[in-house]
């Protein structure tokens, strides 16, 4: 149940443990990492945690389709704790401080997707106390992944660096084509598509800052060269004619791309970039170079890369997918975390999280 402190155990020691799990919460990610825990061969699916009060009594099977499992889910906190897990992937909407200190406490630990444990160093001081305590207390770990922030902002960064003795600079670019997307809501309320154009909220800048800042932080800090500032940034494409997408309409010169990036500062000048360009149509008025959905990782040094990854995904089927990137990273890491030390354990604290599929 709790982290082990013995020397260096193999990879494969490691991986092939049987670890007991319980899944905290199933929305779009949690039900992706619900299904990936009752397939994998070293986990065992010992409790499922929902809010929902129609969920709950729920066989976990049926939650994610993978058929009858005998477990059933539960809104207690309680029971959860009484199961004694191993492990629970907490994949809650909101973090409470609180239900988590009691995991850990309790002997539990905890693979996150929530964001607020990438850099512990940037952590509110009392969250950080109070997390770093439980862990103690309960000689545990807990440690935030998932794709973006995680995979994409941490472990492929962490990679490409290792064969620089110089670097300049580092891109993360994500790309998202958003024109298949059936969501009016979102895309044109929430996010402003289509919309008159005008100035990024400081709130939306915020957002990239805390996002993606820490995970900046954590691999500039772990090659050493800490930054000293995140700022935030964001620009607009307009487009240039009338374009249907699957939400709407996007009308000419309202906003059809948008690009907003956080920015990890050194010694006056840009270190660290992470850049995210979400478009509905490829005809507007900005010289962007762009990728379909995916990635590229740009790596400036005595070694310079250029990385493409990119997502081999009909567009249309992007929702039903896409919460695999995130889920499945948090899964393969449960066998890593629970055999780390205790406390609040990053990526440059793990070792490389291999994923074992048999």
């Amino acid at each position: 149940m709790t982290s082990t402190t013995d020397a260096s155990p193999s990879i494969a020691a490691i991986n092939t443990r049987p670890y007991r799990v319980v899944q905290w919460a199933t929305g779009n990610i949690g039900t992706k990492s619900l299904r990936g825990v009752i397939e994998h061969p070293a986990l065992t699916l010992s409790g499922v945690y929902v809010h929902s009060p129609e969920k709950a009594g729920v066989d976990a099977g049926d939650l994610c389709g993978a058929g009858t499992s005998g477990v059933v889910a539960t809104n207690s906190l309680d029971e959860i704790v009484a199961l004694a897990p191993d492990c629970v992937l907490y994949m809650a909407a909101k973090l409470d401080p609180d239900e988590v200190c009691r995991l850990l406490a309790a002997g539990i630990n905890v693979v996150t997707t929530r964001g607020e444990f990438h850099h512990p160093a940037g952590m509110a001081p009392e969250l950080r106390a109070a997390v770093e305590d439980a862990c103690h207390r309960g000689n545990t770990s807990i440690h935030s992944t998932g794709s973006s922030p995680g995979f994409i902002t941490e472990a492929i960064p962490l990679v490409l660096t290792s064969i620089q003795r110089r670097l300049d600079h580092i891109t993360i670019d994500e790309y998202a084509d958003l024109s298949s997307r059936d969501s009016p809501e979102l895309l044109f309320d929430i996010m402003g598509f289509g919309q008159a154009p005008g100035e990024f909220s400081e709130e939306r800048l915020s957002h990239a800052r805390n996002s993606f800042g820490p995970s900046l932080r954590l691999v500039a800090d772990g090659i050493g060269l800490p930054l000293d500032s995140i700022e935030a940034a964001g620009e607009i494409g307009l487009a240039r004619a009338d374009t249907e997408i699957a939400a709407g309409v996007v009308k000419a010169g309202t906003v059809a791309a948008q690009r907003i990036s956080a920015i990890g500062m050194r010694n006056g000048e840009a270190l660290m970039r992470f850049r995210a360009t979400w478009y509905c149509t490829d005809d507007f008025d900005q010289d962007w170079e762009l990728l379909s959905t995916g990635w590229r990782v740009t790596v400036e040094g005595d070694a310079p890369l250029e990385v493409d990854i990119k997502f081999p995904i009909k567009l249309e089927d992007m929702a039903a997918t896409t919460p695999g990137y995130t889920a499945n990273r948090a899964v393969n890491a449960v066998p890593f975390v629970c055999a780390a030390s205790p406390g609040i354990r990053t990526a440059t604290d793990l070792p490389q999280i291999i994923a074992a599929f048999g």
